[in-house]
């Protein structure tokens, strides 16, 4: 079980690094076919290292380090109650039970 996680977890990052590239590799395309710069076009991945700071920046969004703590925070701050997922738990809860009582009833 955990090697099939291992390679699930493990193609899925490849899948995500592969579209990334893609993206980057059209919007190359896309510069060399209008055959000069246009500032509304970003960069699909772009790294940037400045005295021992190091910004990413996703589809010209720019994403550091300080900004995901921050969002963690906040979250934690906020500890928000999600209706879909504890609507969810409680189904896959009551389908459990119910399969197991049913299976117990089979069984005897």
């Amino acid at each position: 079980m955990k090697l099939f996680m291992l390679k699930s977890v493990g193609i899925a990052a490849l899948m995500l690094i592969s579209v990334l590239t893609g993206m980057q590799l059209a919007n190359n395309g896309i510069h060399k076919m209008k055959g000069y710069d246009d500032p509304n076009f970003h960069q699909a991945v772009s790294l940037n290292d400045t005295d021992n700071h190091i910004s990413a920046s996703i589809l010209g969004n720019d994403i550091s380090s300080h900004d995901i703590e921050a969002k963690k925070k906040k979250l934690e701050e906020i500890s928000a109650y999600n209706f879909f997922s504890s609507m969810g738990k409680k189904m896959s809860d009551g389908i459990s039970n119910a399969s197991e009582n049913l299976i117990q009833k089979i069984t005897k």
